[in-house]
């Protein structure tokens, strides 16, 4: 398993849009790819549980990988992540 804790740098943070993005990202890949925030861990392939989790800009999450290809699938959620899905 691999991690990683960063900021969403995105105004909006996770609504629809980014959401979509990162799940659609993220169902490439055969492991778990999961995201905890302060309250919950949410399936980080699901568009639906992205959205439901309420992240904002601003709130530190955890990005959490398991299997076999882990860390290309972490690298690429952190760099969805860190370049703000392409939104101001």
């Amino acid at each position: 398993m691999v991690s990683q804790t960063l900021k969403v740098t995105n105004s909006q943070g996770f609504h629809m849009r980014p959401a979509t993005t990162f799940a659609n990202a993220m169902g490439k890949y055969s492991c778990d790819v999961k995201i905890k925030t302060r309250n919950m861990e949410v399936n980080g392939k699901s568009v639906m549980n992205l959205i439901a989790a309420c992240v904002k800009f601003g709130a530190e999450i955890q990005i959490l990988c398991d299997g076999q290809d882990e860390e290309a699938a972490l690298a690429e959620a952190v760099s969805l992540i860190e370049d703000g899905f392409g939104e101001e």
